[in-house]
């Protein structure tokens, strides 16, 4: 076990699915010293995504991951906020938490309106559970920001018979996620739903009973729900002996280890650099912080490998599975998968012909093959590509 001794402390600071995984796969892995997982919230560490789906439909009340940390050996400590760093000792609101080996997963929280306060945020459990019994039949939301989160509330609200009002800043949804014709067309779908879109428009103040923009109109409002973005929860470590970069991530080299020795970090609140990008990624998105937490364990256990996946997230909304994989920006040639008028289609991004890139909408295949070809670095034959009746896997060169 490199860098730990048999009877070390492996602290996890942060108990989200990240940290979760971290500590479970360092049990899992052959660490047989002592783990504490220490987390800010006074729940379990539990799954995010159906915050935004099954809990705020009424179907479920809490989403803990099915672990034992008992049977794992692994002390749980909730509750419990941290407050700064010293090499060798984690400072929390609960007192010092001495490690030989430290993991910062502490993620990411919720943006709030800038310049305006109020506004439900849907972060954490306690946010969803606060927000349901608010969304009843006739109840008019406005929900700021038209991104990924933004569009699965919306979904939710007019399921559960809301009149919905979603006011964007940029001219289109997913502006800074996806390019402007096809948030364009995903713009449609807010329509079909029974949403108002307003794009656009700049949030000045939230008022009782409404949203005041900055052109001087209200949106009339009985519940404000925020979902502008997050940004790294590390404020606790400023000033402190890890890297942050301008956002506050926490700088991590290509196996998770910050500059600081015995410290390494997983999850939103990383920036890590990226070979297959070119540059330094923060993502705060689930299959991440999975994938991260796992990896900076084996790091920790002497047994790293270089951290550069293909980027993957998903989003339900408006009756659609929406999957991206890669990254597009860095495209030279697009490729379309079915026509505007296709129920489910795809968006291939290709670079000197191999795949980079890829968005689909319920044609989860080819999500599948194509995080498979992006890893692999495959070429593809564009033409063949873009018949959607052929496999992607069959359109390599």
């Amino acid at each position: 076990m490199a860098e730990l001794t048999e009877a070390g402390r492996v602290v996890v600071v942060g108990a989200g699915l990240a940290g979760a995984q971290c500590a479970l796969m360092l049990r899992q892995g052959g660490w047989r010293g002592s783990i504490t997982l220490v987390g800010e919230e006074r729940h379990a560490p539990y799954d995010r995504p159906p915050l935004s789906k099954d809990v705020l439909l009424g179907k479920r009340d809490t989403t803990t991951l099915d672990i034992d940390w008992a049977e794992y050996g692994v002390e749980l400590l909730t509750g419990r906020r941290a407050t700064g760093l010293t090499p060798g000792t984690l400072h929390t609101d609960g007192g010092d938490l001495p490690y030989e080996a430290l993991v910062i997963a502490t993620g990411s929280v919720a943006v709030p309106l800038p310049g305006a306060e109020g506004g439900h945020v849907l972060r954490t459990v306690e946010d969803a559970l606060a927000l349901r019994p608010r969304l009843v039949a006739g109840a008019r939301i406005a929900l700021v920001g038209a991104g990924w989160i933004g569009a699965e509330t919306a979904t939710v609200a007019r399921q559960l018979g809301c009149e919905v009002t979603v006011v964007e800043a940029a001219p289109v949804p997913l502006a800074g996620a996806l390019p402007v014709e096809l948030g364009l067309r995903l713009a449609e779908w807010y329509g079909e739903a029974g949403v108002s879109l307003r794009c656009g428009a700049a949030v000045a103040a939230v008022e009782p009973g409404a949203l005041l923009l900055a052109d001087g109109s209200r949106v009339p409002a009985d519940e404000v729900v925020v979902g502008i973005g997050a940004r790294p929860a590390t404020g606790w470590l400023s000033g402190g002996p890890v890297g942050l970069d301008q956002r506050g991530a926490v700088l991590v080299d290509e196996h998770l280890r910050t500059d600081l020795p015995g410290v390494w970090a997983a999850g939103d609140c990383v920036s890590y650099p990226s070979a297959r990008a070119g540059r330094r990624l923060t993502v705060q998105h689930w299959d991440h912080a999975l994938q991260s937490g796992r990896a900076a364990a084996a790091s920790v256990l002497g047994a790293p490998e270089p951290y550069d996946p293909v980027p993957y997230f998903w989003s339900e909304q408006f009756g659609r599975m929406v999957q991206y994989a890669g990254r597009h920006a860095e495209a030279d040639q697009v490729v379309e998968r079915g026509g505007e008028d296709d129920a489910a289609w795809s968006v291939l991004w290709l670079r000197a012909g191999r795949l980079i890139g890829l968005l689909a909408v319920d044609r989860p295949r080819d999500l599948n093959q194509g995080r498979k070809l992006i890893g692999s670095g495959a070429e593809l034959d564009a033409a063949l590509a873009a018949d959607p009746a052929v496999q992607l896997k069959a359109c390599v060169r």
